[in-house]
């Protein structure tokens, strides 16, 4: 059968996981307490519950449903509505039985392996899955703080604050400059800022064209930049300019009240600034230890069992994983190779070898889209490429090519969406 890459993520997505790692249904009755219900956390318990059916699996995320970070840049640039991207969690509590906790979780013991909650609520657990994203480094960039934030918008956790980034580009003048300033490695999503700027960039083109668009960066170079940069000369070369670090474009202060915002040279007032924050691990994995100097979470690379705590395993934008992106898709993959280490355990059993994947892509405009895939392994101890699997889009690709790349993109994120939450 010949596949093509829409229905190729979909297959891998329901049946990848367990083919990989040749497990049957077994009923053993482990507790399983899975902290955040985003694509790694929701992932997880999904797919521990479904190894294990036995198992008493808990879910706990602070919020009553999700908002993906996927797809997120497509409301900011007005394409799609806030529902769009908002996930329930009743599939994964009517349908698979797992236990939904709304609640924001304040301790884990990873002595006495228990999960205390704001609520009061605590959980014993064997085994503990931890995937609270990211957080920002409040304070790291000098001025930027969560009062800040409310006026110029970070919009890295979706929700609220990609609202506010939406509303404050609506109101903004036909002629306003709006700036990105985006952070340096490592954070969430690598071509998030730039896939951002594009589509806010078309926004600018189609309803308000006397706008521009600058990009402070505090890199030099970044994701697919090649790709992007060819994209935009041919749709926004009068709209956006992006300015590297070497050029005087990393953002060293911020005053949100002037709504001023400062490199080593120059300041700037922009009608809209959205300033994207370093980041680390989330709280939660700081606050119990299983964050190194780094600010993130080592782990086993075969199983994403911390390497700092026993029978916690750390997914997702949370951990270290080596060449593996910080992406949604990462956040999935690497949940099915943590239940399939988690069932391997319980059962007694020795975890397959760890092998991952991951799709990024990436819209320029509604018709436009690029990508980047790669396959992963252990490899000299740490998780790496697997050379001459995956690769990026092709430059200098004709419309049609990109107008299929973004119909991908769109069913990449439904076949996503179902493996997680449906």
């Amino acid at each position: 059968m010949k596949l093509s890459r829409r229905t190729f993520t979909g297959l891998v997505g329901f049946a990848g996981a367990a083919s990989a790692f040749g497990l049957s249904a077994c009923a053993t009755g482990p507790k399983v307490v899975v902290v955040g219900g985003g694509f790694g956390g929701a992932t997880a318990a999904k797919y521990v519950k479904r190894y294990l059916p036995g198992a008493n699996v808990v879910l706990i995320d602070a919020a009553k449903t999700h908002f993906t970070c996927p797809f997120s840049n497509t409301v900011i640039g007005g394409m799609n509505s806030m529902a769009f991207i908002e996930r329930s969690f009743d599939a994964l509590a009517n349908k698979y039985g797992i236990t939904v906790v709304t609640d924001m979780v304040t301790a884990i013991d990873p002595v006495t392996k228990v999960v205390k909650t704001k609520g009061g609520i605590s959980f014993g657990y064997d085994k503990l899955v931890v995937s609270p994203g990211v957080d920002l480094k409040w304070g790291a960039l000098e001025g930027y703080d969560e009062a800040a934030a409310e006026l110029m918008p970070h919009a890295w956790k979706a929700g609220p604050q990609t609202a506010l980034l939406r509303k404050q580009l609506e109101a903004m003048p036909n002629g306003g400059t709006v700036m990105i300033s985006a952070p340096g490695n490592p954070f969430r999503c690598p071509p998030g800022p730039y896939e951002r700027a594009s589509l806010i960039a078309y926004y600018l083109k189609t309803q308000k064209p006397k706008s521009k668009l600058i990009i402070l960066d505090a890199k030099d170079a970044f994701a697919k930049d090649k790709l992007f940069k060819e994209g935009w000369e041919k749709m926004y070369d009068n709209i956006i300019e992006w300015v590297p670090a070497a050029k005087n474009g990393k953002v060293v202060k911020v005053d949100a009240k002037a709504g001023v915002l400062e490199t080593d040279f120059d300041k700037f007032k922009p009608a809209v600034a959205n300033v994207i924050p370093p980041q680390s691990a989330g709280a939660i994995a700081l606050s119990t230890g299983l964050a190194d100097k780094s600010g993130f979470c080592p782990v086993d690379p075969n199983t994403f069992e911390s390497t700092l705590h026993k029978d916690i395993f750390v997914i997702g934008d949370a951990c270290t994983a080596g060449e593996m992106p910080k992406s949604g898709y990462s956040a999935s993959s690497q949940a099915k190779v943590a239940a399939g280490a988690i069932a391997a355990m319980v059962m007694g059993d020795k975890p397959a070898a760890m092998s991952a994947i991951n799709t990024c892509y990436s819209l320029l405009a509604p018709d436009y889209g690029i990508s980047v895939s790669g396959v992963y392994s252990v490899q000299d101890g740490k998780i790496a490429n697997i050379k001459g699997a995956g690769g990026v889009s092709p430059s200098g690709a004709n419309y049609q090519f990109r107008k299929k790349e973004a119909d991908f993109a769109g069913g990449w994120y439904a076949s996503i969406c179902q493996d997680t939450w449906g």
